[in-house]
């Protein structure tokens, strides 16, 4: 009966350390080997063994972590006070380095991208910061990738993600916005009433060397009159006028039209007799 129990201890006991010598490491993680205090190695992907209790393996991943910097009071260049919160993208490329150089890589990176957000902001004005969010993006991500690559993380990202203006700032902005849309509004006013005036310069160029060009014009004007079915239409004496030479243009031609035909009559009874 002891045998048996002996016999069951030493078997579990087995199974224990086994269970302790086994690791496995996913794809997207690293597994950083410590023997005694000492790191001996970096282990890949699959089934790894280590020995039980005096090994210990720190997996590290390798995947990009996505961590939000929240939102804080800054004073831009130009005095205005507003609150700007941001999001960073960030990777480990050295494991060694990441589980050495710093205890908790989160939290010292979280606490860095706040200070370096701050003084970045602060350096512009808010015209720049609603403007260049790019280049802004760019310097913040640049200056924390010098601090953490130290410390085997790489940057990948940084974007402000919410700017919040106050209440007088946001109505300021809006007149701004309105007179700048007025302002167009009245240039491109401007602008039709030249082109419509150069065309009409044109036109009146046109009818001073063609009179009945202006003729015809005005004729076209009682038409259009008309369709308004008004009772009553006021004909100006020079317009008058115009109708009665128009009418005696279109006689003049009437009869030398008549004439050229008759002619062309005589021609032919000639021809035939």
């Amino acid at each position: 009966m002891i045998a048996l129990i002996v016999v069951g201890t030493i078997l579990f006991l087995a199974l224990v350390l086994i269970a302790m010598a086994l690791r496995v490491v996913r794809e997207y993680e690293r597994g950083v080997h410590f023997r005694l205090g000492r790191i001996i190695g970096v282990k890949e992907p699959g089934l790894r063994i280590i020995w039980p209790i005096i090994d210990r393996l720190q997996m590290v991943s390798l995947r990009i972590v996505t961590m939000p910097i929240q939102s804080q009071g800054i004073i831009t260049r130009d005095n205005v006070s507003v609150d700007i919160s941001a999001v960073a993208y960030y990777r480990v490329i050295d494991v060694v380095r990441s589980v050495v150089a710093i205890e908790n890589v989160a939290t010292a990176i979280n606490q860095i991208a706040q200070t370096t957000l701050r003084n970045v902001v602060g350096q512009h004005a808010l015209d720049e910061i609603l403007s260049e969010t790019d280049r802004i993006n760019i310097g913040i991500r640049e200056i924390l990738e010098r601090t953490t690559t130290e410390w085997g993380i790489e940057v990948v990202l940084v974007e402000l993600k919410d700017i919040q203006l106050p209440d007088t700032m946001k109505r300021a902005m809006a007149k701004q916005a309105e007179a700048e849309r007025e302002k167009r509004a009245k240039i491109i006013a401007a602008e039709g009433e030249a082109l419509a005036a150069d065309a009409l310069g044109a036109a009146s160029d046109v009818m001073m060397e063609h009179p009945l060009a202006l003729q015809l014009r005005n004729l076209q004007t009682l038409i259009e009159i008309a369709v308004d079915k008004n009772s009553t239409v006021i004909f100006p004496a020079p317009l008058m006028s115009t109708i009665s030479e128009l009418g005696s243009f279109i006689e003049h031609e009437t009869n030398a039209a008549q004439r050229k035909r008759a002619q062309l009559g005589f021609f032919e009874d000639e021809l035939e007799s």
